[in-house]
């Protein structure tokens, strides 16, 4: 579905991605981990066109979107997280994802009419499916971090993504909310027929959700597999797992 072809991308003379192809089948849940510094984030850039490469492609479904801008990646089905919430804090929930709608929808540029009932009934079946429509008309900047990481799951989704790139999706929730937040997030995407890619510390999480684990280090793909068999490898172990 989406695909890493020998990505290669250097700052000041400095690989931060050193040649990585990877490839991401369709309904896949695959995890990229790495020590701090080992890529992870840049990769995601490279795929989401926030970077380009210096050298190799990123295909998504057969064609080729290398370097394409994020808005145009985001109306071919790829909608990205980040490691800090990116939601409007001063709108209420509801208006958060209405306004993903009205923007995925075409309606962004209509100035004379008014937005209160548009796209009502979908904005809140969406929030009904991140399970918070019982907080709608609060403001987003009031929800507990992992409400926030639940709000900016749903105005992603409102852009109907046929693959969900995430950057460390728990980073700073607490343990309950760790759990919640992987039971919502594995439930979409089996729902939805997502095809999930995403960063991770928790390897609790990691292990617990992801199909496929890639491990990165110095800009490099070390390991590519199955848990048991990232879980066994001596060189993951050593540089990354040690004796978690």
């Amino acid at each position: 579905m989406i695909e890493a072809q020998d990505l290669r991308r250097a700052f000041g003379g400095v690989a931060a991605i050193d040649g990585v192809s990877l490839a991401v089948a369709r309904h896949e849940i695959v995890a990229i981990i790495g020590p701090n510094g080992a890529g992870k984030s840049t990769l995601f850039n490279l795929l989401t066109g926030h970077l380009k490469p210096d050298a190799g492609r990123v295909v998504l479904a057969g064609r080729d979107v290398t370097g394409i801008a994020p808005h145009k990646l985001c109306a071919l089905g790829v909608a990205r997280s980040f490691q800090r919430t990116n939601i409007f804090p001063k709108l209420s929930v509801f208006e958060n994802v209405q306004a993903a709608l009205i923007a995925h929808r075409g309606r962004g540029r209509d100035l004379w009419s008014r937005a209160d009932h548009v796209f009502r009934d979908e904005a809140m079946a969406l929030l009904a499916d991140v399970q918070l429509a019982d907080k709608a008309r609060l403001a987003g900047g009031t929800l507990s971090y992992g409400n926030q990481k639940q709000l900016e799951l749903g105005i992603a989704l409102a852009g109907k993504p046929e693959v969900l790139l995430l950057d460390e999706p728990t980073a700073g929730m607490s343990v309950a909310e760790t759990r919640d937040s992987m039971s919502l997030l594995k439930r979409i995407a089996s729902e939805r027929g997502l095809t999930l890619l995403f960063t991770e510390h928790d390897m609790e999480v990691v292990f617990g959700a992801a199909q496929r684990i890639a491990v990165l280090h110095q800009g490099r793909l070390i390991a590519v597999g199955a848990p048991d068999q990232i879980r066994a490898d001596a060189e993951v172990r050593r540089v990354y797992l040690g004796d978690r």
